[in-house]
């Protein structure tokens, strides 16, 4: 079908060009899976700063940002030092940069997952294996990329099996995807990336913060693994607007509380809507769900010709279009889409 030419969620003016659909004055885009909350930290000094940033080179260290997130990370992870981050042009980077190291080496991923891991594996030469049981893996692989929490599915593995796992295949590079943390409902024990050498830890600024169009992102591991990939990271791959928005926004430790406190209460409220409209929804630990569907083409083409898109999942090993992909967005947003989801069981 002519939407798993989409590979992600966003841009929706492109999902109604390859539908033959004519795009409406107004779209509720809920397969995008980022922070619907407003920012209320912009001020006229942070726009002159950003307008400044326009005229002069970037940091190509991204300094002053890797310093914030050691003293965050430090909290949690013992002597991590600005050595152990690499600021990155959205996480989407780091991916490609550890994948330019795997070349005809053995790699997996643990599936359904985000597309891109397979998409720069398989462009840098990698062997590539899909698996879906943890068990299944053993440490004649090279590497592992992990979502966690997951995207698509919203599931999430706690530190303590995850910890096992990096013992038990200690000779597996182990790439844990912590795209949608802060979204996360419940506790989350951060990963020691100090004691487990074997892990790199990938984050993004652009799902919680408003930053999807600055791209950027960060990596955490020891230091000589940080070094490594800085070696292939272009000169000035982080542009200045990026590093200076992404310092503001960090500043505000405020918003992150009340971007969790948001999720946590509106997205049960949303399923459950979504369930007594008669669907069955996957249990999720964040922003995002799966939604049952029995005929995805149809679901997605009825929601879209009243102005609402959300995320097909063709492409994803293991799900097969047998679902959509849902966002939280604000509850008066979420109401309109569990009535067409209603409307669209009876059509």
């Amino acid at each position: 079908m002519p939407f798993t030419q989409r590979l992600h969620g966003a841009n929706p003016e492109k999902l109604y060009t390859v539908m033959g659909l004519p795009l409406p004055e107004k779209i509720l885009d809920f397969s995008t899976n980022t922070n619907v909350l407003p920012w209320q930290g912009w001020n006229e000094n942070l726009t002159l700063e950003l307008r400044r940033c326009l005229a002069f080179y970037p940091d190509d260290d991204a300094t002053t940002l890797r310093q914030k997130i050691a003293e965050n990370e430090g909290r949690s992870v013992k002597n991590c030092s600005e050595k152990n981050v690499l600021v990155v042009n959205g996480s989407n980077e780091a991916v490609y940069l550890i994948a330019s190291f795997l070349g005809g080496k053995k790699a997996a991923i643990w599936q359904p997952a985000y597309g891109e891991y397979h998409r720069a594996l398989s462009a840098y030469g990698a062997e590539v294996r899909n698996l879906f049981d943890l068990e299944a893996l053993t440490d004649e692989m090279e590497a592992f990329f992990l979502c966690n929490p997951c995207n698509p599915t919203g599931g999430y593995l706690a530190k303590d099996p995850l910890e096992k796992l990096f013992l038990r295949c200690r000779r597996t590079t182990f790439v844990v995807d912590e795209a949608y943390v802060d979204f996360l409902a419940g506790e989350h024990r951060k990963l020691d990336f100090l004691r487990c050498r074997n892990v790199i830890v990938l984050r993004s600024l652009t799902k919680s913060f408003h930053l999807c169009g600055a791209r950027i992102g960060y990596v955490l591991a020891c230091e000589e693994r940080i070094a490594q990939l800085k070696t292939r990271q272009p000169t000035w791959s982080v542009n200045a607007v990026a590093q200076t928005a992404a310092l503001a926004f960090m500043n505000d430790g405020e918003f992150l509380r009340k971007t969790r406190d948001f999720y946590s209460e509106e997205t049960p409220r949303f399923i459950a809507e979504i369930e007594n409209a008669g669907f069955v929804v996957l249990p999720t630990r964040t922003n995002f769900f799966l939604v049952e569907v029995a005929d995805d083409r149809r679901t997605i083409h009825n929601l879209l010709k009243r102005g609402i898109v959300v995320r097909h999942t063709r492409n994803f090993p293991g799900l097969d279009g047998r679902y959509i992909r849902v966002a939280t967005r604000m509850p008066e947003e979420n109401d309109l889409l569990v009535r067409a989801l209603a409307d669209c069981r009876h059509t």
